[in-house]
């Protein structure tokens, strides 16, 4: 007995050590940890790009009764999700227009180099040339397609504004070296044609210029084959209507009127950012 005792004593003697250095051991994990807390691993933050929801174009028009050049300046509806943002979108729209009557025929003189003068194209009857400044704001409207880049989409427009019409006497040189515009009182020798030699020009008239306010509307189909979210290129066709204060003298023989309708086509390209 007095044997086991002894053993047992003994092992609780070299165990006090071993738990000392332990208690130790721990102690100083603990204080370190005290010391030098954990950090936490920083997690960029992704930055989102910037929403497309402007857009500056250009294009060409061909109407029915003429030609035009305008410009768009467009913003997106703010309700829209982000990736539809330029498919739904309001925009300015500034215009110059040039109207010809279908009546308009350019012929050449018959007077071949008279007194050293060649001969020029002329538009027989053509009282005024008639430009349009338009003003105008309008909607556009994905109906069909997805905004997805490389895929076409169709949108439908409408706008409508204010149109300002400018009228420029149209002058014709004769044989005599004289230039003349339409009046009641040159209305013969403007429309005898043995005696014309040609056009003045276009310069001849300008300071004469009368201007005729009025208004316009404007629909149509807008197709869209940008290839990326960041460009303009697209086909329109639609139909336009113009109203002004008094009827615009155009040709002699045609009678005049204060309303224009036409069919029109148009390219357009520009960008978005």
């Amino acid at each position: 007995m007095k044997g086991i005792m002894r053993n047992v004593a003994a092992c609780l003697f070299c165990c006090l050590p071993m738990a000392a250095v332990a208690q130790a051991q721990a102690t100083t994990n603990d204080s370190a940890k005290a010391v030098h807390p954990a950090v936490k691993p920083v997690v960029p933050k992704v930055k989102k790009p910037k929403p497309i929801n402007k857009e500056f174009s250009m294009g060409l028009r061909l109407n029915t009764d003429g030609w035009g050049i305008y410009a768009h300046r467009g913003v997106s509806k703010s309700e829209m999700k982000e990736s539809e943002l330029f498919y739904n979108v309001r925009y300015w729209e500034l215009e110059l227009d040039e109207k010809k009557n279908p009546k308009e025929i350019k012929r050449n003189s018959d007077l071949s180099n008279f007194n050293d003068t060649k001969p020029r194209a002329f538009i027989y009857g053509k009282k005024n040339n008639f430009y349009t400044l338009k003003l105008g704001y309008g909607f556009r409207k994905m109906i069909a397609g997805k905004p997805d880049p490389g895929t076409v989409s169709i949108h439908w427009f409408y706008s409508g504004g204010l149109s300002l019409g400018m009228l420029k006497p149209y002058y014709i040189d004769l044989y005599d070296g004289s230039s003349i515009k339409y009046t009641d009182s040159t209305k013969e020798e403007f429309l005898n044609r043995n005696d014309i030699i040609g056009s003045s020009g276009f310069s001849k008239g300008i300071g004469e210029i009368k201007f005729v306010p009025g208004a316009h509307i404007k629909t149509g189909l807008h197709f869209d084959f940008a290839a990326s979210k960041k460009t303009v290129l697209a086909i329109e066709f639609g139909f336009d209507a113009e109203v002004y204060t008094k009827a615009v003298p155009i040709m002699a023989d045609q009678k005049d009127v204060p309303f224009f309708a036409n069919v029109f086509g148009s390219i357009q390209f520009g960008r978005r950012w």
